[in-house]
């Protein structure tokens, strides 16, 4: 099956933000694997440690439009342009906005790649 692969700009929030005016870009990479699971995506930020998260496919689009999730991952629109996606972990919590028309694209094409798939199990049934 396909997948997709989408590298993103987004802006790594910190209380570091306070102290610089323009924080540079980072480069995040968004991804969809149908073959390992049709309902999830996953975001892979930079750092000295690589950090990846998989969740729902469906909380990513919920949250563009109004804030959506629990636990783990947050995803809230930020005004008409950007959405936060805001993730949790023990080692404390990472806020990253993004330009929403950048989810918007890949979460099309998520769907584009996921349609064969959905078809074929029609088809079984």
């Amino acid at each position: 099956m396909s997948v997709v692969e989408q590298y993103a700009r987004a802006h790594i929030v910190t209380d570091a933000d306070l102290l610089s005016e323009e924080q540079d870009a980072v480069p995040v990479v968004l991804r969809y694997d149908p073959d390992i699971d049709p309902r999830a995506v996953r975001v892979r930020l930079p750092g000295r440690e690589t950090h990846e998260w998989t969740f729902s496919r469906a909380l990513l689009e919920q949250g563009l439009r109004a804030p959506a999730g629990s636990g783990e991952i947050r995803v809230w629109p930020c005004g008409r342009v950007q959405a936060v996606v805001e993730f949790h972990s023990a080692q404390g919590v990472s806020v990253v906005q993004f330009e929403s028309k950048a989810l918007m694209r890949f979460l099309r094409r998520t769907y584009l790649a996921a349609a064969p798939v959905e078809r074929e199990a029609q088809l079984r049934r």
